[in-house]
């Protein structure tokens, strides 16, 4: 099956084709760096690794680039109420988003661009954009030219009569029109700032994702992503930019993630209901977070509550126990060798299942589906009293496969115990040998409190982690 993708652009699903073979170029919008990140941000953060991840795991050279929006007006305020520079209060924030998305089992972006490390660039883009009649400067600002750009609206699919004062920014006299948003903003008394061909100022918001999408990915590339929210304005508004300076479409393929409601209702300041990512995971494991996210399809709305956590972790603990399952059967097996080809034929079935969901609009929760298959099957072969390691391990290896993808698994399973825990298994061990069973289950009890779960099986016994 060929890989096709929802492109909010052409509101339908389109074959997946790159610009060069073989070869994925693609920009996700980051954060603006002034605050540690919520759990709706987790969405696309989460999503958008998956659909890298299964880009690599088909062959594909995944070129993966997220900003940082690291000046703004946001943060030029949170600045002064901690008495902070604006590169200070950045650095913290970009530490600690890093810090969050790696317990979340993020990979790492090909690059993570800073705006305030590209302002020649943007300066440049925006100098381009006034040269060409798309800008002009009013007041020390810069203002993008609405009205000149034809398909303006083309992505949000509305036209300029629909787009009264939706802009970010309020209504200024000093545009043109309502509709027109701005380049570069003049710097007020105090703040930070950059010399420029408009007097001293800094970018808009906007400007900036059209110049490092040029700048480190080229004029046109592959798959430009974000969250809903970000459809209109500023993909609307990057559109614009691009376009008008290269003539080129900038990318073939726009992707949007749906909203995260908490309890049936929209995550709002206003409403006081914003849970962030590193106070959540004090609480669970990241990786029961991430499971969640992938339970409903990225274009559906999804909607975080206790309950919906609660069978995400049933869910996981399914496949994190398989996995174990399938690690403690294959260091015991008795036998190897040639498989049968019933379960062979099954794995590869399954795989091609998993790849078929994926392949369509990355369609995650039916993915899982396959997983769950996958374990089921898993599962059923491990309750003979002999197994064939080589099977084992190729239950295994579709397994890490799978998760190569999606990211689920814990590999705590792997590690060893420290020197105090080991010893109490040996003492457990001893004691049921001497039929002295109070004192076997009381050791039981002790590493139950210190999150080891034994397992007494005819291969031995075997432990987990809680």
């Amino acid at each position: 099956m060929t890989l096709r993708v929802y492109n909010t652009l052409t509101r339908k699903k389109e074959d997946f084709v790159p610009i060069e073979p073989n070869k994925v170029k693609m920009y996700v919008c980051g954060p603006t760096v002034y605050n540690y990140i919520h759990i709706g941000n987790g969405r696309p953060v989460i999503f958008f690794d998956v659909v890298r991840r299964y880009l690599e795991s088909q062959n594909y050279e995944v070129t993966y680039i997220t900003n940082f929006t690291d000046v703004d007006d946001k943060m030029i305020r949170k600045a002064e109420e901690l008495g902070q520079t604006v590169p200070e209060l950045a650095e913290t924030f970009i530490q600690a988003f890093l810090e969050d998305i790696r317990a979340l089992g993020v990979n790492e972006a090909t690059k993570n661009p800073r705006v305030t490390e590209n302002i020649h660039e943007i300066i440049d883009f925006i100098a381009a954009l006034v040269d060409t009649g798309y800008a002009y400067e009013s007041g020390g600002d810069v203002y993008y030219r609405t009205t000149k750009f034809e398909e303006y609206g083309k992505l949000s699919h509305q036209n300029l009569d629909e787009l009264q004062y939706g802009i970010r920014i309020e209504v200024d006299d000093r545009k043109e029109n309502p509709q027109d948003f701005v380049l570069w903003k003049a710097a007020k008394p105090g703040e930070i700032y950059w010399d420029s061909p408009w007097g001293q100022g800094r970018p808009g918001w906007h400007i900036e994702c059209s110049a490092m999408v040029r700048k480190y990915l080229g004029e046109t590339i592959d798959i430009h992503g974000g969250g809903q929210d970000l459809t209109f304005p500023h993909h609307e508004c990057e559109i614009a930019q691009t376009e008008a300076v290269t003539g080129h479409p900038m990318a073939n393929y726009w992707m949007h993630n749906a909203f995260l409601n908490i309890d049936n209702e929209k995550m709002s300041k206003s409403l006081g209901n914003g849970i962030l990512i590193r106070d959540l995971i004090q609480r669970l494991k990241p990786q029961v977070f991430r499971f969640f996210m992938l339970s409903a399809h990225y274009r559906n709305p999804l909607n975080f509550s206790d309950e919906s956590l609660k069978q995400a972790a049933n869910g996981l603990e399914r496949i994190q126990n398989a996995y174990d399952n399938l690690k403690h059967r294959l260091d015991t097996a008795s036998q190897t060798g040639e498989v049968e080809a019933a379960i062979t034929d099954r794995i590869a079935a399954i795989a091609r299942q998993f790849d078929d969901k994926m392949d369509d609009d990355f369609n995650t929760p039916d993915a899982i589906t396959a997983v769950f298959d996958l374990v089921a099957e898993a599962n059923l072969y491990l309750q003979q009293e002999r197994v064939n390691g080589t099977a084992v391990q190729q239950f295994l290896d579709q397994l890490q496969a799978f998760d190569a993808v999606l990211g689920l698994l814990s590999q705590a399973a792997d590690e060893l115990l420290d020197e105090e825990i080991e010893q109490l298994i040996v003492e457990r061990t001893e004691a049921r040998k001497t039929k002295n069973w109070a004192r076997a289950d009381e050791i039981r009890d002790l590493l139950t409190e210190k999150g080891i779960f034994l397992e007494d099986t005819p291969q031995g016994i075997r432990w987990r982690r809680k």
